[in-house]
């Protein structure tokens, strides 16, 4: 695998410290602005708000751009972003400067997912993908966790700081390590790329996302409870516990990518299947607190396996313009975000217990399975029959051959 997936990885790993970390440091940016829990929670809510209109946005307004300098300028505004977020005089800023921070997520995502197919050959481009989001994964297992406590222990602004001083890594090395692509610039252009999203086959792939990730979300964002009213634990163990998810995720991302260069859509429906299988036994699986870690574990692999294939698919059903697709589905990512945790929320609120968000999850997951059928029955009709004089053998009638042809080779 080429050196240049480092920089996009690197990329990768700021882009998810920032996304998370807010939601560990709520406390104490609340105390700090004067501002309710609940108030600073909106942080959240502005994050992803930026990333679903910077997406499609961006990554739309930059078709024609060599995709090198794109990346190189969307961490810019991502450190951009992170740095104003530190310097945030009041609750105000914050948000304006958090939705900022959140712009270049999708586009950095989408447009990376093109470049890391480029610098591979065909059949290792889904484990590129997953090269580029493995920086994620370990977001969550390493990045997170340390920014977190930094934050506690130093002050909120100098966790943004830190995160801002990765997107500046980042940048040295998509500067070195990413090849200058000026000569083969993206020709499709806006209207090409804007195409790409009339086609069924790509919004089936997006539906796909929303609803398998909605799974992942619904019963993640109220892992806590689950962990310490259902399993038994202290809240001093959540944090290790939700550590042990991204390993899970990291070891899924890496099988998920590896798999699907063998077979896409395989490993698109195992890793659905698999989902559905673990969160439906959540409610056994939290009763007790060995069984709980596993459980955590699982979710994660099962979860980030359908990842790289899911990027990749989008971008195979928008193959003349796949920047703009490749970045939808990033906003689709986040539209599972909080639609799933939202869907998990109406589930716990109804009194079904506290397991309920994941049994919610598991509903959803089989919605993402039955859309991803149904586009498999798409491309299936799609697909041309295969002509009845392809691979008729007939003898060839040039002197001194001895060998046959293929009729209509």
């Amino acid at each position: 695998m080429p050196l240049a997936l480092l920089a996009l990885a690197v990329g990768a790993f700021g882009i998810g410290t920032t996304e998370f970390v807010i939601m560990g440091l709520l406390p104490e940016v609340a105390a700090d602005l004067g501002i309710s829990i609940p108030a600073a929670g909106h942080l959240v809510s502005a994050y992803a708000l930026g990333v679903v209109i910077g997406a499609p946005l961006l990554a739309a307004a930059t078709a024609r751009m060599p995709r090198r300098k794109v990346l190189i300028g969307l961490m810019l505004l991502f450190v951009a972003g992170n740095a104003l977020s530190a310097l945030a005089p009041d609750e105000h800023w914050l948000l304006a400067a958090r939705f900022l921070s959140g712009l270049p997520h999708g586009a950095f995502f989408g447009v990376g997912a093109v470049v890391a197919t480029g610098l591979v050959a065909p059949e290792r481009k889904a484990r590129s993908v997953s090269l580029m989001f493995l920086g994620l994964t370990i977001a969550n297992v390493a990045g997170v966790p340390a920014a977190t406590l930094v934050g506690q222990h130093f002050g909120w602004r100098i966790t943004f700081l830190g995160v801002s001083a990765i997107g500046l890594a980042a940048i040295a090395s998509l500067a070195l390590l990413l090849p200058d692509d000026r000569a083969q610039a993206p020709s499709a252009g806006l209207r090409g790329e804007l195409g790409a999203l009339r086609s069924l086959p790509v919004w089936l792939a997006l539906g796909t996302t929303v609803a398998g990730f909605g799974a992942l979300f619904s019963a993640y964002s109220y892992i806590t409870p689950m962990l310490t009213d259902s399993a038994g634990y202290a809240e001093t163990s959540v944090t290790m516990l939700l550590a042990l998810f991204g390993v899970g995720a990291t070891i899924g991302n890496l099988a998920g990518g590896r798999l699907a260069d063998h077979s896409l859509r395989g490993t698109l429906f195992g890793g659905l299947a698999s989902l559905i299988l673990v969160l439906a036994l959540f409610p056994v699986l939290m009763a007790a607190q060995w069984s709980a870690a596993v459980a955590v574990l699982l979710l994660g692999v099962a979860a980030f396996a359908t990842g790289s294939p899911l990027q990749l698919m989008v971008m195979e059903k928008a193959a003349a313009a796949p920047s703009l697709a490749s970045s939808a589905n990033q906003a689709a990512f986040n539209l599972a975000n909080a639609g799933g945790a939202w869907i998990g929320g109406l589930a716990l609120t109804a009194g079904l217990g506290t397991t309920a968000p994941a049994t919610a999850g598991a509903a959803l997951a089989l919605i993402g399975l039955a859309v991803a059928a149904v586009s498999y029955a798409v491309d299936t009709r799609r697909t041309p029959a295969p002509s009845p004089h392809r691979g008729r053998v007939v003898a060839s009638h040039v002197p001194g051959e001895s060998e046959t042809v293929r009729a209509g080779a």
